[in-house]
């Protein structure tokens, strides 16, 4: 819980820019040997809102795929062009070499978009037909908000959950909806969720929710609800610590930009799991601060 993504791994100190090629070339290949995302998207501090430093970064990567990937036509189309970590990464084992196997084809449909499915193949814009008997379809999904807009929530008033995020997503602590008294979210956008460790910040809004029903349940509390002062603020700390970060830079998901005509908003925290915990339980400790808690009335 005290560490920025929510696992355990030696904190940076210091920029990619601030050592020597040999002493950079080191530490990542030191953590690409470790493993998974965090450990090496960590290792320096700068990596993720300086645009040189992340490049000198992006190009290590590079070189690992172009080692990999036999073919440099094909590890070219596998080298992403877009700022490192902006997008989740991926973290293979045995991705890359599977592009080496003589039964493996690397189709780009950006070049070549596909345009039809017919009962044997699969047919692209210029006429080329794949012939398939199975076709596996990854086809993403609409992150952090659609699940909670399919709902079709109504708060107080009649006012719909998708008419106040019709421009972004809009709430407090990642936790609550102005307007929607007792309604609560876990990893929601405007919490950290996606860019840390999920179980740890799933784990700190149910801990965090728990003591709220527990203090509503002791003080005989009918209704909490974020007020739309706090949410405007929480709002605008989101959008600050985004814009600090080269995230904003790419068009992905943590935007919506894979949904055609959902608003382009960065929707995590970008500040880190501890940086949330002190937030989130200095609102409890000061009362729920930037919530309006009604007393139940007895007749």
């Amino acid at each position: 819980m005290r560490h920025r993504a929510g696992i355990v791994i030696e904190p940076a100190t210091i920029g990619v820019q601030e050592v020597s090629d040999k002493v950079r070339e080191a530490r990542l290949t030191e953590r690409w040997a470790h493993g998974g995302a965090f450990p090496f998207t960590t290792s320096f501090t700068d990596i993720q809102s300086d645009e040189v430093s992340n490049g000198l970064i992006a190009d290590f990567i590079r070189a690992r795929i172009r080692e990999k990937v036999k073919d440099p036509a094909v590890a070219d189309k596998l080298c992403p062009e877009y700022l490192y970590a902006t997008r989740r990464v991926c973290v293979d084992i045995g991705y890359y070499e599977m592009f080496n196997r003589e039964n493996v084809q690397l189709i780009d449909v950006e070049e070549d978009p596909i345009v039809e499915f017919t009962e044997t193949c699969i047919r692209q814009a210029s006429g080329e037909e794949h012939q398939v008997d199975t076709i596996v379809l990854a086809t993403g999904y609409d992150a952090m908000t659609g699940a909670l807009l399919a709902v079709d929530i109504t708060g107080r008033d009649g006012l719909k959950a998708d008419d106040v995020w019709a421009n972004g997503p809009r709430n407090y602590l990642g936790l609550a909806i102005a307007g929607f008294p007792n309604m609560f979210m876990v990893t929601g956008p405007g919490s950290p969720s996606v860019l840390t460790n999920v179980i740890r910040a799933i784990e700190h809004h149910v801990d965090w929710l728990t003591d709220c029903f527990e203090t509503m349940r002791d003080n005989d509390i009918a209704t909490i609800e974020a007020t739309t002062e706090a949410q405007d603020g929480w709002v605008e700390h989101v959008n600050e610590l985004a814009d600090r970060t080269l995230y904003p830079r790419t068009p992905s998901w943590y935007l919506g930009s894979d949904i055609p005509g959902k608003p382009k908003v960065f929707m995590p925290y970008a500040g880190g799991l501890p940086a949330y915990r002190e937030e989130a339980d200095g609102v409890a400790l000061r009362g729920y601060e930037g919530f309006t808690l009604t007393p139940r009335t007895t007749a």
